[in-house]
This record gives C-alpha cells, sequence and structure tokens, in this order.
C-alpha cells in the first residue's frame, strides 16, 4: 500500500511543478514583450518628435514674402535614421487669423509614428499585432 501512496505523490509533485514552470515561462515570455514593447515606443516618441522638428524647419525656414505665407508641406512619411523599422507620416494644416491690423499664419503639425504602417503611411488600418507600436504628437505653430 505504501508503494501506491508513494506513486501517486510523485506524479502529483511532478504536475504541481509543470504547472509551475508553464507559469514561469509564460511570465518570462510576457516580461520580454513588455520590455520590448516600452523600448518600441520610446522610439516612436522620438520618431514623432523628430517628425515635428523637420515639418516646424519646412514651415519656419523660408521668410515669407510680405503678401503670402508658405504653405503646409505635403503630407510626407519617411523611415527616420538610427530608430528601427518606424516609419513617421507628417500633417499640416494652415489656418489664419487677425490681431487688429496683424494676420497670423497657424500651422497645425501632426505626426504620427508606427512600426505597422499601412500603405507606407501611418497610423495602421490593419489590425495591429501584439507589438504594435504608434505615437502620434502635434505643435501648433505661429508665423
Amino acid at each position: 500500500m505504501a508503494r501506491g501512496f508513494t506513486l501517486i505523490s510523485v506524479v502529483f509533485i511532478l504536475v504541481v511543478l509543470t504547472a509551475l514552470a508553464a507559469a514561469l515561462a509564460t511570465l518570462s515570455q510576457r516580461q520580454h514583450l513588455g520590455s520590448a514593447g516600452e523600448l518600441e515606443a520610446a522610439r516612436a516618441l522620438q520618431a514623432a518628435r523628430a517628425g515635428l522638428e523637420w515639418a516646424a524647419f519646412q514651415v519656419l525656414r523660408n521668410p515669407a514674402p510680405p503678401a503670402a505665407a508658405p504653405a503646409c508641406p505635403a503630407t510626407t512619411s519617411f523611415v527616420p535614421a538610427g530608430l528601427g523599422n518606424l516609419t513617421v507620416t507628417v500633417r499640416c494644416t494652415r489656418s489664419t487669423a487677425s490681431d487688429g491690423p496683424t494676420t497670423l499664419d497657424f500651422y497645425e503639425l501632426q505626426a504620427n509614428a508606427c512600426n505597422a504602417p499601412s500603405a507606407g503611411a501611418c497610423p495602421s488600418t490593419a489590425t495591429p499585432a501584439a507589438l504594435y507600436v504608434e505615437r502620434q504628437l502635434s505643435w501648433r505653430v505661429v508665423r
């Protein structure tokens, strides 16, 4: 009778250890995915920031003639160097307002950075993958 009891105990311990090993493997995998996601999110933030800097430079680099303000740059997508497989899409909208005799030009700049663009542009319209990352930043530039 002791032999049967020992066998049941050994099987029970093996089942418990197997379940514990599976739980630890799952926990380790989730931790690695979380770390990779945080790294990609930081890169996406920097890529979106780079897109805004580029767009602001395009709007502010050349002085406008007195009667005309510079137009918005066309919607542009590019891959910034050194930031992995991220794509940045920059959009610009121009509006005007006046403050007494002064006319001001407002440029609403928006940059989307993502690691899985749709048709070469962000944001993605496809079903996101497990490590899909997207960041959107916007600035208003007055000229």
